[in-house]
């Protein structure tokens, strides 16, 4: 008996399904490793720019929206907050910055309940259009795991940033879509930043936040979508 998926999902969807396996990757190693763990959310990034390549040349399926916001959840909910909560159990102990402590899992905990939301209702309502309302997932996870990788933002940084970028997937700030141009720009410095080590590599990923941040701040206002 062969699996229910055969005939009924496409290339694409196969890519997205690898980005699922990505984010539990990154889940994984957040404990051990942050650097490694970012890079691989940085994959899952490309891998989730790669399905809606495939999606247009080759054509989706029903499924494919589903399945990908459910693999986003894994790569950019879920990886990125367990990249930012072990990094704040490693800085700070539960008897000597119980505060700190609580936060560094409280608003990990919360980025990833506004990611599953923003995802539900970009699933619902969002899918289809050329612009989406509050911040993206993949930019979120790109901002934190870029700044994991750049080697400067600290503890107590990564996880304010995450919580105010919680609150920004759910505003009513409308975002659009990247310009093919733009997005083979930003794939390249991402590529780079996965790919180099040392100083080279923190290099790309410092250029890569400021891209992000740039977008992140200026885009919803200031991006020509004509």
């Amino acid at each position: 008996m062969q699996p229910r998926f055969v005939g009924r999902l496409g290339l694409a969807d196969a890519v997205t399904v690898g980005n699922a396996m990505l984010g539990f990757l990154a889940a994984f190693v957040a404990t051990t490793n942050a650097p490694l763990a970012a890079r691989i959310v940085l994959l899952a990034a490309v891998a989730d720019g790669l399905d809606g390549v495939v999606a247009r040349k080759r054509g989706g399926t029903p499924a494919g929206p589903y399945l990908d916001s459910l693999a986003d959840v894994a790569s950019f909910g879920v990886a990125p907050a367990m990249l930012i909560a072990s990094r704040a159990a490693d800085a700070w102990t539960l008897a000597d910055r119980p505060l700190l402590y609580a936060l560094g899992l409280l608003l990990p905990a919360v980025y990833v309940a506004m990611a599953v939301t923003r995802l539900g209702l970009y699933t619902a309502y969002d899918s289809d259009a050329s612009e989406t309302k509050g911040t993206p997932s993949t930019l979120a996870a790109t901002i934190l795991s870029a700044g994991v990788l750049a080697g400067f933002v600290g503890p107590l940084l990564l996880v304010a940033l995450s919580g105010v970028l919680a609150g920004l997937m759910v505003t009513q700030i409308t975002y659009p879509d990247l310009h093919p141009q733009d997005a083979i720009v930003m794939g390249v410095v991402q590529g780079l930043a996965i790919l180099l080590r040392g100083r080279p590599g923190e290099v790309f990923a410092f250029a890569l936040l400021f891209l992000a941040l740039a977008y992140l701040t200026l885009g919803p206002r200031f991006y020509w979508t004509g």
